[in-house]
This record gives C-alpha cells, structure tokens and sequence, in this order.
C-alpha cells in the first residue's frame, strides 16, 4: 500500500499491500496431476516468481520487514501536487486523484524485500504447467468487497475483461497479445489461457497482479469504465474513501470490516486510520504548508530545500526529525523527453545536439548543492545498465540485428552512449561547437539573426513544458543556452491539467518525464517503448518507434534465466540510449524525509519501499505531546 494501477503492469515483484489466503492448507509447492502439454507436471503453489524459488513458506506469519504488533490508529498525512478532478485511476479522463487505486486489490501481491515474487492474496494457491501457457487460480471463499459483498471469479473475470475492452488503450493492446481467454471454472475458481507465440515467463504473475473491480457494483453506477468519475469503483482493500475536497484534500479511511485483517501478508500493515492528501498548486507553498503543520509527512525533492531550508522553529525545538534513509531502488528514469513524433526531432544530430546544451555539473554544484549523480542509464543504479562495449554474450544479441540492418556496425564496437559532460561554467563553450556542428550538418543554420533555420525557412523552436515553478530555475539556463545555439527555445508555464492534457494528446516539444524500470522487466517494456503502442501509450509518451527496440523487447521477454536476463536489458539499454530520446537528468540513492516526530517505522526498512503510508505506525503518546506543546494541531 498504496497500490499501483494495472497499467504498465509487470511481473517484477513491485512492492505492495497483500492478505495471504489458505495458509492452513500448507500445499507449498506441491506436483499435481492436470492438463499440459501432453503429460507435463502441473504445479500447485502459494505463489509464483520469476526466477528461481520462492523465500517465504506457505506458513510465515508474516512479511519479515514489517513490525507485526504495530498499533493501529492515528493518522498520516501527505502533501500532492497540482489538483484531481476524478477517482478513478484507469482512465485516461480526468486527473485521477493521489493513491486512488488504493481501494483495489489483486488475485497476487509482491512484496518489499523480493524482486520477481508474487504470493497468493486473494486466492489460496494457483495451478500452472512448467511452461506456464496457462494458470487456475483458486480463490478464497470469504473476501468480500468494502459493501460487504462477496468477491467471486465472476468479479475477477469481469475485471479482466472490462480492462481489456475499455482500459488504458496501450494496456489493451499489450493484453489483447498475451491472453487467449479467460474462464470461470467455478464461484471460487478461474483460468487464463495464454497466447502461442508469446513468451510465458511472467503472464501467470501478470494477470494475478490486474485489479479487481466489484461487477454488481459497476452495473449499479451506469457510469462507463472509460468516464472520469469522483465516485471510485468498489473495491476490496483495506481503505474506502472518506471524504474529499476536489482539487485541495482527499481522506482516505482504513476499514475496520476489512476481510483481510487477521492475514500473515497484512499483519503490521496499513496501520493508520486514515491517509489524507493534502493538494498544492506548487512546491513552495507545498513547504510553507509542511512547515506550519498543515501536514505531517514530507518527501523533499528540492536539494537546495534539504541543503539550506530545514531551519525552521518546529525542526529546531525537535519537533520535527530530518534523516537521510536508504532506497534499493532502480533510478526513476527522471529526463527531458523529446516528442519523436515531430518532424524537427527526428533527426538524431538535433536531439544530441539539444542534449550537449544541458549543463548538469553546473546545476549540481550551483542548483543542487552537489546532491546528484547523473543519470545515464535506463536501468541507472542497478547491474542492469549497459557499460562499455558490449561483452560477449550482449554482442551475440545485437549482432544478428546488425546484420538485418536494423542497427549500425558501431552498437558492437563502441562504449554505451553516456550522458555529455560539461564544465563549471553554464555555457560549455566545447559542447556549444559541438552542438553547432550537429545542427549545421542537420541542415540547421545560423542566420543573420542568430536564429537557426531549415532549407524552408522555419526557425528550429523548441518549447519546454513545464506546470512546476521550483523547475523554472533548472530550465531557464538551459533554455539561455539553447539560444546561445540559435535555438529559439522558449519555456511555457502551464497548470497541471493542461500539461497533462497535452502530454497525453502528444501536443509538447519538449517535458520531464519518467521512466521507472524494473529490476525484472516484462510486458510494460512494450507500453514503454513499443511502436505498437507509441500513438496510444500513456508511457510511451516521447513515441519511440524502432524495429530494433521491438526486438530486443521480445528477447527480454523470452529470456527464461538471469542470466539470460541481463544480457538482454543491457542490450535493450544499450540501444534505447543510442537512440537519444531524453535528455537524462538526476537521481539519488537515498530518501530525504522529514515529519512530526510522531511516526514509526521498522528498522531496517526493505531495500525495495520506503513504506510510510504501507507499514509505518502512529505513535499516540507523541502525538499527544506535539499537540500539548502546539506542534500539531
């Protein structure tokens, strides 16, 4: 908790908040005999993964990082950023509201602490052959949805069903390739055919993670799936909505009728009464906020607020603790993107030439107080990261593609492209020539003034979208230096509805945008970068279109061990990178955190999830001396 939405969805164990069901059972893993191929062994089991076995027994009373006696009660809260006008998070109408998938859950969770592990939630155990073309899962007979409704496999099938028809179209499209049908066998008891020709490692764990929606519930609303609404879509989680305040607060309440309570999977879990996400129009009022107590809880994502602004009288008197805690995890992916889609972009010489021009050592030492390392990689911070020229086993993937011409002879001689260094100066005068001559040879010259032209005439003008003021200040300078290029590049300040608006419909040049990767990537490869999905995509939003990538998605798909695996994503990395679609930006490998002196956590906390609003806790005696002493109120 909270809970992802289903699109992009991957087998790749993403941490999340789970009820185990039929323990007492205790199958483990167990051979069975059922239709296969032919007489293949069938294999019943309390969860499945990716590679290798599973760590946790059928029997663990629960998930090892959480504290399984912390106190329920209290409250947490949040800041968000923007504004909502809808809650419901599978729909590409509206701005869906923060965590509004949380009332959702799914026939199989991850956890924390275990990449590429799914273990049974809302059923007791599931069935699939060795080559996993297809799986039953067997449902517990006492979930119920929050209006006390029972969750059947008909609700399941239905969920699957109306994603697949009216989701998140690049969704649909992906799905629509991996899964032949979907039958019910019984009130408690479903299968999933897979399609020929698709790889089957992670489809099993793929359909048991999609999100499962009340079916009498959605036909009483007679709202379609594919409208914006404020009513959310009925659910099984442990939290229901409690009230909200469109575009300024949404209350989150833990439901005490919860089915899942007594469950190893949620023992010391979802502690708080209620979550309550408090909206801001931008990150400087977002902090004013946090520093009056107008919420408790704050991630910062400004070094030079980490660096300088935590000086204020709350934190001085102790009432509010600042620490660095440690994150496990992939790199975001955070970057400049470039809309391929348009014509001026397409032109490889541009977008390098357009990347030269962003000075990140200058912004670190000047902007971000030298908090940030560089972000050169798809897959930064993890051996996943293609370096160097490609070793023997990512050549023996890439040569054959170079030898339908789908790549040029260079991807197996020279090193990983890296992102440009430059100088202490804004202006890198060396990667100004540069930059000049890509554009010259591109067919982009300077004229009389300043500005650079094509043959038709057209200035090379490059918009920034941006909807966040605290990015004014990392834009501006490169916009300056893109016009020291003859670049006519502009910075256009727009509210988050509008950003997201156009980003969605494709009408931007250039905007930030995010690339989480898994450490076990799957089907969410082909929404995030696949050509069959590049005009409907919500992730694929810089529109990559490339043979080669569709390629090299479909071996990382396939690949049936790790080390398999990892040649493949280098591979993958290797040419996404070579393609020059973004413009990387930065990443930390720590969380900066800072709250009332009223929350707990477990120690050590799991490398995969910081877990504040999952399996933190609220201490009352705290709390009652920060409001004694005027801290809270």
């Amino acid at each position: 908790m909270p809970r992802r939405p289903a699109p992009p969805a991957d087998a790749a164990g993403a941490p999340a908040t789970a009820a185990m069901a039929g323990l007492a059972v205790a199958l483990g893993l167990a051979l069975a005999a059922g239709p296969a191929r032919g007489d293949e062994p069938v294999i019943v089991a309390h969860g499945i993964k990716t590679f290798g076995e599973l760590v946790l027994p059928p029997d663990f009373p629960h998930l090892p990082y959480v504290n399984p006696d912390a106190p329920k009660g209290g409250e947490i809260s949040v800041w968000a950023f923007g504004g909502f006008d809808s809650m419901h998070p599978y729909s590409v109408k509206g701005r869906a509201g923060a965590l509004s998938s949380v009332f959702f859950e799914s026939l199989l969770e991850g956890t924390a602490d275990e990449i590429g592990a799914s273990y049974c939630l809302i059923c007791t155990t599931l069935e699939y052959p060795e080559s996993r073309r297809w799986v039953i899962f067997n449902l517990r007979d006492d979930v119920t949805f929050s209006d006390g409704t029972p969750l059947t496999a008909e609700d399941v099938h239905f969920s699957y069903d109306i994603l697949l028809n009216q989701g998140l179209t690049d969704f649909r499209t992906v799905l629509a390739q991996q899964v032949e049908r979907a039958e019910v066998l019984g009130p408690h008891r479903i299968r999933f055919d897979f399609k020929e020709g698709f790889p089957t490692r992670d489809l099993p764990a793929l359909v048991g993670g999609l999100p499962i929606f009340s079916r009498a519930s959605y036909a009483a609303r007679g709202v379609a799936f594919d409208d914006s609404t404020l009513v959310p879509l009925t659910g099984s989680g442990p939290y229901v909505l409690d009230r909200l305040d469109v575009g300024r607060t949404i209350v989150y309440r833990r439901n005490p009728d919860y089915w899942g309570w007594t469950h190893p999977l949620m023992r010391g879990r979802s502690n708080f009464d209620r979550i309550r996400i408090e909206y801001y129009a931008d990150y400087d009022a977002a902090f004013e906020g946090f520093k009056a107590g107008s919420y408790h809880f704050r991630s910062e994502a400004r070094a030079a607020l980490w660096a300088t602004g935590y000086d204020f009288p709350a934190l001085q008197r102790g009432w509010v603790k600042k620490v660095d805690l440690p994150d496990g995890t992939l790199a975001t992916g955070q970057s400049f993107i470039f809309n391929l889609r348009r014509e001026k972009f397409q032109d490889i010489r541009v977008r390098e030439a357009l990347g030269l021009m962003f000075n990140f050592e200058w912004s670190n030492a000047t902007l971000f107080f030298g908090q940030y390392a560089r972000i050169h990689s798809f897959w930064e911070n993890s051996d996943l990261a293609a370096t160097g020229v490609p070793a023997d086993a990512e050549r023996a993937i890439l040569a054959p593609l170079v030898a339908e011409g789908l790549l040029s002879e260079g991807i197996l001689t020279e090193p990983a492209v890296m992102a440009p260094t430059s100088g202490p100066r804004q202006l890198d005068r060396a990667n100004l020539r540069a930059a000049g001559a890509l554009l010259d040879a591109a067919g982009w010259t300077v004229g009389s003034d300043g500005l650079r032209r094509n043959a038709a005439g057209q200035t090379l003008r490059v918009e920034f979208l941006n909807d966040s003021p605290s990015f004014d200040r990392i834009i501006t300078p490169y916009v300056d230096n893109l016009r020291n290029l003859g670049v006519d590049a502009v910075m256009n300040r727009v509210d988050s509805a509008q950003r997201e608006f156009r980003e969605r419909s494709y009408d931007f040049d250039i905007t930030t945008f995010q690339f989480p990767m898994s450490y076990i990537p799957g089907s969410s490869l082909k929404q995030y970068f696949g050509s069959e999905t590049a005009d409907v995509s919500v992730f694929n939003r810089p529109g990559i279109k490339d043979r080669a990538v569709d390629r090299l998605v479909d071996v990382v798909l396939a690949a049936r061990t790790p080390a398999e695996l990892t040649p493949a994503v280098r591979a993958l990395d290797r040419v996404l990178r070579a393609l020059r679609p973004w413009v990387p930006q930065w990443y930390k490998n720590t969380h900066w955190v800072a709250y009332y002196d009223m929350y707990e956590h477990p120690d050590p906390l799991p490398p995969f999830a910081r877990g504040e609003l999952d399996f933190w806790w609220f201490n009352a005696e705290k709390a009652a001396a920060l409001r004694a002493a005027g801290a809270i109120r």
